[in-house]
């Protein structure tokens, strides 16, 4: 049986190592933020034997998985995006909890961004040197954009606008989606903020000048492109901030 021009299996195989990776995340979640190693055989001698199976992360990194193959099929697209997704996950859960992006998690999203780069240049020779000019334009688009804001923040407020986290991570990030797709998921990172803050200021539980986490707007805001084309993508954000009449 075939669904989307890949074999049934294709997908299965993919929500088994979802499974896997989903419980792999609640480890990492325990030990970025105490700058441990993450490989190490404690995960053998202390987190298997007491660990609790963590079925919401599974859930979401099957899903995940799985339509990344059904829009995407078997591409090296969906391959880097599948060792992204639990990376941003991680981010999402550290910086909401602690408010803070490991820099040993944003340097490994830098070096397999970095290797996907040069493998998608040497695969496709003749567009290659694009592919590799558009992913570090990225890289200096998403980093730039958050630092200026920073930076802006700090001249105007007397204090960061944002931490230095959220600008390495956008860099990171350039180097999978491209100048164009980081331009727009700092758009819609900003989108996402606004709301969620114009909510928990309307249910008053937080107060204006108390600090609420970016990261998991860009961490959300960075799982859209995986799924949905550059043009499409911005076809809808036009469309929104238009409120329809483009």
């Amino acid at each position: 049986m075939y669904i989307n021009d890949l074999h049934i299996l294709t997908y299965v195989v993919a929500g088994i190592i979802g499974l896997f990776v989903g419980q792999f995340i609640d480890w990492c979640n325990l030990r970025l933020p105490e700058y441990k190693k993450v490989f190490s055989r404690d995960f053998y001698k202390e987190y298997l034997k007491n660990a609790k199976p963590k079925y919401l992360l599974m859930v979401i990194v099957v899903i995940a998985y799985i339509a990344l193959l059904y829009f995407n099929g078997l591409t090296i697209d969906t391959i880097k995006f599948m060792l992204l997704i639990p990376m941003l996950i991680i981010a999402f859960l550290v910086d909401y909890r602690l408010q803070i992006i490991p820099n040993r998690l944003t340097l490994t999203i830098f070096e397999v961004g970095l290797i996907f780069t040069f493998a998608e240049t040497l695969l496709n020779i003749n567009v290659g040197i694009n592919i590799f000019v558009n992913n570090l334009l990225g890289m200096l688009v998403g980093g730039g954009i958050f630092l200026l804001i920073t930076l802006i923040g700090g001249i105007i407020a007397g204090k960061e606008a944002m931490g230095f986290g959220d600008v390495k991570l956008m860099g990171a990030l350039g180097l999978f989606f491209g100048w164009l797709n980081m331009i727009l998921i700092s758009v819609m990172a900003f989108l996402f903020a606004a709301i969620v803050s114009i909510i928990i200021l309307i249910s008053r539980k937080k107060k204006m000048n108390e600090y609420i986490p970016f990261g998991p707007f860009i961490v959300v805001a960075s799982m859209i492109p995986m799924y949905l084309s550059t043009s499409n993508l911005l076809l809808i954000l036009l469309k929104i901030f238009s409120l329809g009449t483009y």
